[in-house]
């Protein structure tokens, strides 16, 4: 049975796949800064420069951590589905005849 639990673990699931997908778009923009700036002069801009480099690795590392548990969850997630499936299978049909019977009367009402 689908319970609230499981639909805010799905809602954890799509808001750290976009913070993820939104990190390594700072993290892309950000080398190509680092890179366009790489010849301008100046003490106090070399330690922002320095600063931002050492930010930018540890975004790095956060964000492989992140995908990493994002894999495992999807994996569980999967297995979960999978052994309920197995364990349930005209409950499983069910489900998935009800949901088809509702999308093609929404797809039907256009």
């Amino acid at each position: 049975m689908y319970t609230e639990i499981e639909d805010n673990e799905a809602l954890d699931v799509v808001t750290r796949e976009k913070l993820v997908a939104d990190l390594k778009v700072v993290i892309a923009d950000t080398e190509e800064l680092l890179r366009a700036t790489a010849n301008q002069a100046g003490e106090k801009f070399a330690e922002i420069r320095v600063k931002a480099e050492e930010n930018l690795r540890n975004a790095k590392i956060r964000l492989a951590r992140a995908e990493a548990a994002l894999v495992e969850r999807t994996k569980a997630a999967a297995k979960a589905t999978d052994d309920y499936v197995r364990a349930n299978p005209w409950r499983a049909v069910g489900i998935a005849a009800g949901a088809g019977f509702i999308i093609g009367l929404l797809v039907g009402r256009r």
